[in-house]
């Protein structure tokens, strides 16, 4: 699922694209929004909430959007007619994963696959996004508040860093990451306070500094294998100590996630975790190495 800095990127090339630009057609192929007409708004601003966007339009709508696992936004020149005609059959040629289509004179927006899809007035957007914690990557991020969330959980503190009640944009990848900088075992509880603000503020910088980039590294190395230390890395060597590091599920039951971690580094061998050889992920189908699916 792509994390908040992924989101921020996006929100930012959607915002260039849109915002100023009036809409010549709009469609939106999803349950109960297909007869919405956005036509003649023009797009005011796109900002991300965590790892949410949303498209303000001057008419006082906003349109959200969540790319939950596989969702994306693509852009595109629009053609001088208005119309991306597929030359085969004369048709209009968006993908049939398109969920959302907004065309203005210059770009089209395509979301393709997106996981949700929500048009609400402007002053009730609140209903989709009020749940969240503070967004790590606002340049108003209240770090104490954060803090005083994930001290108030009552689950692991990679489970907490997840939740996006308590905080909003942290993904299993930097999660993992911040963890194992911060020598600090995913399921462990009851932090200290001044614990808690290191790894708060080691996810803030390494997002911060993720965001110019299209390949997220926490190592400084945008290399193929060679960008993370321990997310994506189960069966190979730590790059800290040279232990084997290893994945396991975390989070209440029917809302595990996965972690990464180095068991020599953060604390031992997670509860979740049977100690059985763990080989390099995607090593060999029905190995060890495999990765736990994500949740959400």
């Amino acid at each position: 699922m792509p994390e908040g800095d992924t989101v921020f990127r996006t929100c930012a090339r959607l915002h260039e694209a849109l915002a100023g630009r009036v809409l010549r057609t709009a469609e939106l192929r999803w349950p109960g929004l297909s007869t919405a007409t956005l036509t003649g708004s023009a797009v005011s601003e796109v900002v991300p909430r965590g790892k949410h966007i949303l498209i303000h339009l001057d008419s006082g709508w906003t349109l959200h959007s969540h790319l939950k696992m596989e969702g994306q936004w693509r852009i595109e020149r629009t053609p001088p007619d208005g119309h991306h005609h597929d030359h085969r059959r004369g048709a209009t040629a968006h993908p049939a994963d398109a969920r959302a289509v907004l065309v203005t004179d210059a770009w089209t927006a395509v979301g393709l696959r997106l996981g949700r899809l929500d048009l609400v007035r402007t002053t009730d957007e609140h209903t989709l996004v009020g749940h969240l914690g503070p967004d790590i990557l606002d340049p108003a991020f209240d770090e104490a508040v954060a803090v005083a969330n994930l001290a108030a959980s009552d689950t692991a503190i990679g489970a907490a860093l997840l939740d996006q009640r308590n905080l909003a944009g942290i993904g299993t990848l930097w999660a993992s990451e911040s963890l194992f900088l911060e020598r600090t075992n995913p399921w462990s509880s009851g932090l200290p306070p001044a614990q808690l603000s290191r790894v708060v503020a080691r996810a803030r910088r390494l997002m911060t500094a993720a965001l110019p980039h299209a390949v997220q590294a926490s190592t400084g190395v945008r290399r193929d294998g060679e960008n993370t230390y321990v997310h994506a890395r189960s069966g190979r060597p730590c790059r800290r100590c040279g232990t084997t590091i290893r994945v396991a599920p975390i989070g209440p039951p029917t809302r595990e996630r996965t972690m990464f971690y180095c068991p020599a580094c953060q604390g031992g061998l997670a509860p979740t975790d049977d100690g059985a050889p763990v080989a390099p992920l995607g090593a060999s189908p029905g190995s060890r190495g495999r990765r736990p699916r994500e949740r959400r």
